[in-house]
């Protein structure tokens, strides 16, 4: 600022220095801003979908985590102990807790990951990744392992609560596309705590009475067991049904329990899981041998064989008449053909045949016989035209006609049948030379010209 006026001829200072100004230097403006965005913001919970996952050999985890406006650079470090770091992917929606920051050597804030969760799914989708990862690295979802279904059961066990829907589908498909197949009833909770204990049970009940063991564990009341274990000891089970209808996350999460994965996975028996709709997956599914999209599915593919047979045994009888007719067919032709051999190889056939063949060759060598006579007349002909042609009489005869025929053609061309028709020839006397045109003569030279009779002498007057 200038200095006041003391008078009026004193104007201050014309020219005041520069106002002073503070200057940062990059990194101390990056650190500011870094020390302000912990202080202010700090940790959050922020959610956002994964893209640009990059995991490095050094452990760390590197990615971006977006929505349909913005996008955070976010690192999850080797140290930090997130249970979901193995589900990270790129599209994934995740909840993400950490601290905001700022990475100095970029001036780029990002967002240090201290946490992870699914987003929307919660706890229990959690613990089913978790789940699902342990068993399937132990090889409890190998294919290799699952056991193929048996095509005709006579009788299943049934692992499913008595009170439920699903007891009902299964029974009305059952009813109506396999009236005969036998079904022993394991009964058990399907929902709730300790159900996934009772299923468990259940299965292994079922094996064990399947193979004798008096030992039963399965729950309900002692008449019930007793019941279950008189039934199963009047034959074996041919496999085992698991099923309940559809449900929330949590209404199915009994299948989703470990205890219920190791019994499928230790049963002897072939098991088939069917839990909630077709859009449902359990643990259990997975470990079962086979999966149905519903229970009413499942009764359906338990009865495929029998009930697909019930069409081809309707239609036995006329397949057996098919096939007895192409039989017969066949042998009748088989026997035609057995008499035409026979046929051809009787001695009757053979003589036949070679009396036939003695005709051909017969017919044959007269054919030879006439060809050669007409070709030795021919050469006799040829040979007496030849003769006679070579008589020299003859020749002299033909020779001389020639002649004369020549001597006429000369006589027709020569200078005599020019000068008989009145023409005549004129030459030098002295040279002979013939004379074409009158500036070849000159006076006093002597001409000769020769007429069709005699000739002419002459001298050139003019």
């Amino acid at each position: 600022m200038s200095k006041p006026v003391k008078s009026q001829w004193d104007f201050g200072e014309l020219f005041p220095p520069s106002e002073t100004r503070k200057v940062l230097s990059v990194w101390e403006l990056t650190s500011d801003i870094k020390r302000l965005l912990e202080k202010q913001i700090g940790s959050v919970w922020v959610s956002g979908e994964i893209t640009n996952l990059r995991a490095q050999s050094s452990g760390h985890v590197y990615f971006t985590l977006k929505d349909v406006a913005a996008q955070l650079s976010c690192v999850l470090f080797r140290g930090t102990a997130a249970a979901q770091r193995s589900l990270l992917a790129d599209g994934q929606k995740v909840l993400l807790q950490g601290d905001v920051t700022v990475y100095e050597a970029r001036g780029q804030y990002q967002l240090i990951v201290r946490e992870v969760e699914l987003q929307g799914v919660g706890a229990l989708q959690i613990a089913f990744e978790k789940l699902k990862q342990k068993l399937a690295a132990e090889g409890l979802f190998a294919p290799e392992r699952k056991r193929p279904l048996p095509r005709f059961p006579q009788r299943i066990g049934l692992v499913t609560s008595p009170t439920g829907a699903a007891i009902r589908d299964v029974l009305h498909v059952v009813q109506r596309r396999y009236p005969g197949l036998e079904i022993i009833l394991a009964p058990c909770r399907v929902q709730g705590d300790g159900a996934a204990r009772e299923i468990a049970e259940a299965i292994r009940t079922l094996n064990e009475v399947n193979a004798g063991v008096q030992a039963l564990a399965c729950s309900g009341s002692v008449g019930e067991r007793s019941k279950l274990k008189l039934e199963l000891q009047q034959g074996g089970l041919d496999l085992i049904l698991i099923t309940r209808g559809g449900g929330s996350l949590e209404d199915l999460w009994a299948f989703n329990e470990e205890a219920v994965a190791r019994a499928i996975f230790e049963s002897v028996i072939p098991v088939v899981s069917a839990v909630g709709h077709e859009i449902d997956f359990t643990i259990a599914d997975f470990v079962a041998d086979g999966r149905a999209a519903t229970p009413s599915a499942a009764a359906e593919i338990i009865t495929e064989g029998v009930f697909a047979s019930r069409e081809f045994v309707n239609d036995a009888p006329v397949l057996l008449q098919r096939a007895a007719r192409r039989k017969l067919d066949r042998e009748i032709e088989n026997f035609d053909s057995l008499a035409g051999r026979l046929s051809r190889l009787h001695p009757r056939r053979k003589l036949n045949d070679s009396l036939q063949r003695l005709d051909d060759l017969q017919a044959g060598l007269l054919r030879g016989l006439k060809t050669a006579a007409r070709s030795r007349t021919l050469v006799l002909e040829n040979l007496a035209g030849r003769f006679l042609r070579a008589k020299p009489a003859l020749v002299l005869k033909a020779r001389r006609e020639t002649l004369r025929q020549l001597e006429k053609r000369l006589n027709a061309l020569g200078p005599e049948q020019v000068l008989a028709r009145g023409y005549s020839i004129t030459t030098d006397a002295a040279s002979g030379k013939v004379l074409h045109d009158a500036a070849q003569v000159s006076a006093g030279q002597a001409l000769r010209t020769r007429l069709a009779s005699g000739e002419i002498f002459s001298c050139v007057d003019e």
